[in-house]
């Protein structure tokens, strides 16, 4: 049925560019192809009819459904992980929307194109060709107005017409429909979602090693009448990336654990301003319970603390972006949240070599108080005016940030990092992303949590890294805690800013030095005194000493978040029990190993001949 309505389309766009060849008098005939191709790939979505197998349940969710074979786990699907990929599916709504206005907005520019054919064509020449990847040798070549050429790719479903310069200003700047490639499809429901709810999309590859998980998402593309756009693909996923350099629009990584062994690869893969989207679950490893292992899997030492959820972003983020450097590119974090048993970012990829010398700017250690858990930055390195002073030159950072001993309380300093220490989310792209998701809340299944998610991410400051928490202080000095809108108030009449963060309600993320927060709770317990606490002790050390600043507890309106005044649930309760964290798939069928050795995806042991 599909090859039908494939075979009276390409007829029809051979009548268009017959007309085209002798009809100079259409100049914007191009974006009529162009539109029709994309009306064909509309009509090619309607979801095909089909008896469910014996032994498969339908999981519907979104605008796409599954077939997931009864009481196996054969091929992995977890219930729990729909505010991942609602949140993943607006996002990319949002980014095409963001993609298309760059666009337009640089129409004219002259374009970079790669010499010589792309490495995909010899490795994978069907997907290369429905990439539009071939050399213009190879390519249908259409005679365009002023005798200029023109060079048109024929990929199948998503394909466009590029315009080329003899006619670039007079044809409407519209961006390519996007490539997506998820690396570790499994099910392929992420990208069943993909292709139905994201609009201008060309082509989504759903890649994954095991043999079980392709052929479940070839039957799941035929249940949903996707064949048009969905690519199923059964690949190493590191060797995949590598052999399509700067081809992916998106590239998304959601592996059951650690992302580490395929974020070298995913970099090179990611177009020019595309969109890496990437899902670590190890968060014992990132959040300081194995820390040797963090630093073997993403170069960085955790400290185990209150914020270790926002130390797992700032880890994984740093390990990304000194994966980019590699290759003259840096990275900018669109949105980087932490959701019950996982971390997921997503960020943009650039090639700016110069911009890629001030990542080391971007990175801190720090320093965390054994006693009293403060925590102090140290920078990595800084940025100095030339003698000139009409250039910029990279010095390492002034050391050391502080005294060998916790001005507070008088203990020791543990050290980690380093970590990112730039901003987590841009707050115009988080502003966007909640308003597309409120348009269409009937969408989104997992509306409650991703809503309250996105506006707590919209609330937190986001130029601040790292928090404390009331409890731990208070616990520190064996008092009861203060509430936090006072706390709070306490920090803004003290002309200071104060928030919480999305991924702890507890958290106080403010610009106030330690030395103002710790000089609060004294305040504090001079109004509601603690009982005899033992003067060795780093709360006795910290309660000895008078508070420099006198604390203002009157309640400050700035100290409410808008969320609470409008009653809006920044935490909402998980739906079911147990909702969490799912065992790995068995899989039934392998892949054969080859000659040589290779690694498992997702595991570290090496299988051998």
């Amino acid at each position: 049925w599909a090859a039908g309505r494939q075979t009276i389309f390409m007829q029809k766009l051979s009548i268009l560019n017959c007309i085209k060849a002798t009809a100079p008098i259409y100049p914007n005939l191009n974006s009529i192809v162009t539109l029709f191709n994309q009306n064909f790939v509309r009509s090619m979505s309607v979801s095909v009819e089909m008896s469910v197998p014996d032994g498969f349940d339908i999981v519907k969710e979104g605008q796409a459904s599954i077939l997931h074979l009864k009481d196996a786990n054969d091929v992995f699907y977890n219930k729990a992980q729909v505010v991942n990929r609602d949140l993943s599916v607006v996002a990319l709504r949002v980014f095409q929307q963001v993609r298309a206005e760059e666009v337009a907005a640089e129409a004219g520019k002259r374009q970079r194109h790669r010499k010589g054919p792309h490495p995909a064509l010899l490795a994978y020449p069907d997907l290369a060709h429905r990439l539009g990847l071939m050399p213009p040798s190879e390519a249908p070549v259409l005679q365009g107005e002023g005798g200029t050429e023109e060079v048109k790719v024929d990929a199948g479903a998503g394909a466009e017409v590029a315009p080329t310069p003899a006619n670039r200003e007079e044809s409407p700047a519209v961006a390519a429909p996007l490539k997506i490639l998820e690396g570790l499809a499994a099910s392929g429901l992420r990208a069943l979602r993909y292709a139905k709810e994201v609009p201008d999309v060309g082509i989504v590859v759903a890649n994954d090693c095991d043999a079980a998980a392709v052929e479940a998402i070839r039957k799941n593309v035929q249940h949903n009448g996707e064949g048009a756009r969905v690519w199923p693909m059964e690949a190493d996923a590191r060797v995949l990336m590598l052999q399509t350099e700067k081809v992916f629009d998106v590239v998304d990584l959601d592996p059951y654990g650690s992302p580490a062994m395929f974020l070298d690869s995913a970099l090179q893969s990611v177009s020019d301003g595309g969109l890496l989207c990437c899902t670590a679950t190890d968060m014992a490893v990132l959040c300081g319970n194995n820390k040797e292992a963090c630093w073997q899997k993403y170069g960085c030492f955790p400290l185990r603390a209150k914020a270790c959820h926002e130390m797992a972003l700032r880890i994984l983020l740093a390990s990304i972006e000194q994966h980019a450097n590699r290759y003259k590119r840096h990275i900018v974090p669109l949105l980087s949240v932490s959701v019950d048993f996982y971390v997921r970012v997503f960020v943009r990829v650039y090639t700016a070599p110069e911009q890629a010398k001030w990542s080391a700017t971007k990175l801190s250690y720090c320093y965390q108080c054994v006693g009293c858990e403060s925590l102090h930055t140290q920078a990595l390195a800084r940025a100095c005016p030339t003698r000139d002073k009409k250039g910029v030159r990279f010095m390492p950072g002034l050391a050391p940030s502080v005294e060998a001993k916790c001005g507070q309380c008088g203990w020791d300093f543990n050290m980690g990092g380093p970590f990112w220490m730039a901003p987590l989310h841009d707050q115009d792209f988080t502003k966007r992303l909640l308003g597309s998701l409120e348009a269409d809340k009937d969408r989104y299944g997992g509306y409650g949590k991703v809503h309250g998610l996105l506006t707590a991410v919209g609330e937190e400051l986001n130029d601040v890294p790292l928090f404390m928490t009331i409890h731990s202080m208070s616990a520190t000095l064996k008092c009861t805690p203060p509430p936090a809108n006072l706390f709070r108030s306490a920090l803004i009449n003290a002309g200071y800013r104060a928030s919480t963060a999305h991924c702890n309600p507890l958290a106080m993320k403010t610009n106030a030095p330690m030395d103002v927060m710790w000089d609060i709770m004294r305040c504090w317990v001079k109004e509601h005194p603690v009982k005899n606490i033992d003067k060795k002790t780093p709360g006795g050390v910290i309660l000895s000493k008078e508070p420099k600043l006198q604390a203002n507890f009157a309640r400050s309106t700035k100290a409410l978040s808008q969320a609470q005044l409008n009653k809006v649930a920044r935490f909402p309760q998980n739906p079911e029990e147990n909702w969490g964290p799912k065992a790995r798939a068995t899989g039934k069928t392998k892949r054969p190993i080859e000659d040589h050795d290779i690694e498992v995806q997702g595991s570290s042991k090496l299988i051998k001949n």
